[in-house]
């Protein structure tokens, strides 16, 4: 079997579960969703502003333990497995210490949504609901960070498997709530927030028994470490997660300018708006999984010093992930009206006919966006986590926010400008992080030697001692 075909499918290996997984966490959102709907538009729009604040604290901490994949495959690269384990351990503790912070913002985050000025009912509402996705958030922080872990390893089966065994929970706690099921209460906003909880600790928990359990995980001593973290580990995951989080919450950043941007436009554009940003983000549920075990990939090559295999991954993902995205674009290209007609049955309104014309802008602007996504899961994987922070800065606010309130708002083309300047944002994302990756490996290559792999936790805690 030749070198390109034996890296493509071992990371497809890598990648479709992880891209199954991501789906099932967005049909749980969708899950939620539909049971606000059934309470009235009141807890709808309480609990979608809930969601949306959600959201955002969770993608930030997510961010940051992010790197515990990226580093563990390249200490699995390395054949440390004392550095896999210590990494893994870091980033529970990190983990732990985010959900703590993080459910406190949620829990008093009221105050604050008042200064935003949202109306009083919703934000109380809104608080109703994240109060119990506070206790959501340790197990969602935990299994992220053991799903970087077994990823790493290349088993990503574990998390496909209880991850859709959760969204199936989550639909039948939620119907059984619903429906007073065995005498039970009707829900509200507290009871799909209390159900989310239990079954994101509970798919936490099942994830760890299956790794403390099943002999493939036996070599790496994650208890030692969790009753001692390694310092150099907490050090490493804290400066790469760092980074990823901030990409994170830029790009976060240049989405919310967006819906600023059409809210300034009016209800139609803003509706049309979050039609199009739905369907956008459904779609990058696939680049998204590919740039995760991209990262995977390219960060065990590098840890055992095979760069001309890790720039080879990065290419096979980033021109593959093109062409998935190319046939995505076609698909919205073809056939826009029924896409909108999954959200709005009127094909007529004002509303759908705006939407459709946004989903034209999306075939092109997929194209961008999950090409920039795979290419900064290639520079995560070479530990450039920074440079990817410092690209998004640039395409996604200078370039892509400015762009978007400039052309829609400033030079009166509407909410069609808004689009043109995400694309162009992206667009920007996509050359520049691309470019960056296939320049850095170049670089590494013509430089001689290939360089030393990183050395061993073990090792190095080992000198400590004896100095």
């Amino acid at each position: 079997m030749s070198l390109p075909r034996h890296e493509l499918l071992a990371l497809l290996r890598l990648a479709l579960p992880l891209i199954g997984a991501q789906l099932a966490y967005v049909a749980m959102v969708f899950t939620d969703t539909l049971m606000m709907g059934r309470l009235g538009p009141a807890a709808l729009a309480g609990g979608g502003l809930g969601a949306a604040v959600y959201s955002f604290v969770s993608v930030i901490c997510v961010g940051v333990i992010t790197a515990v994949a990226n580093l563990a495959a390249l200490r699995r690269g390395a054949g440390d497995s004392e550095g896999v384990a210590a990494v893994t351990a870091a980033g529970i503790w990190i983990a732990g210490v985010l959900a703590l912070l993080a459910g406190t913002l949620l829990w008093h985050i009221e105050p604050l949504l008042a200064l935003a000025g949202q109306p009083e009912e919703s934000r109380q509402a809104a608080g109703v609901f994240l109060r119990c996705l506070a206790f959501a958030l340790p197990g969602h922080l935990l299994f992220m960070t053991l799903r970087g872990f077994t990823s790493a390893l290349e088993r990503p089966g574990p998390v496909l498997t209880i991850v859709l065994g959760a969204a199936v929970l989550n639909a039948l706690f939620n119907l059984a709530l619903l429906h007073g099921w065995g005498g039970l209460p009707q829900p509200g906003l507290a009871g799909i927030g209390a159900v989310t909880a239990v079954v994101m600790n509970g798919a936490a928990l099942g994830l760890a028994l299956y790794i403390a359990r099943h002999p493939a995980y036996a070599a790496y001593p994650l208890r030692r470490y969790l009753r001692r973290p390694d310092r150099r580990a907490l050090a490493d995951t804290l400066g790469q997660g760092l980074a990823i989080s901030g990409t994170y919450a830029v790009e976060a950043c240049l989405f919310l300018a967006a819906a600023l941007c059409m809210g300034a436009l009016g209800a139609t554009a803003l509706a049309a708006n979050q039609i199009a940003n739905q369907l956008v983000y459904l779609v990058f549920m696939l680049p998204a999984g590919l740039s995760y075990a991209t990262s995977i990939r390219i960060g065990q090559h590098q840890g055992a010093g095979r760069p001309r295999e890790a720039l080879l991954v990065g290419r096979l993902a980033i021109g593959g992930g093109a062409l998935v995205m190319l046939g995505i674009a076609l698909l919205f290209w073809s056939f826009p009206a029924w896409l909108v007609g999954l959200f709005l049955p009127d094909a007529h309104s004002p509303v759908s006919e705006l939407a459709r014309q946004l989903v034209l802008i999306a075939a092109l602007f997929v194209i961008f966006d999950g090409t920039q996504s795979i290419a900064q899961g290639a520079l995560r994987g070479i530990r450039q986590a920074r440079l990817g922070f410092y690209g998004g800065l640039l395409c996604y606010c200078l370039i892509g926010a400015s762009s978007a309130w400039l052309l829609g708002v400033h030079a009166g083309f509407g909410p069609h400008g808004v689009w043109w300047g995400l694309a162009l944002g992206l667009a920007c994302a996509a050359v520049l992080l691309t470019a960056a990756f296939e320049w850095l490996m170049r670089r590494q290559l013509g430089a001689g030697p290939v360089q030393a792999p990183p050395e061993p936790l073990a090792a190095t805690r080992g000198m400590a001692q004896n100095g």
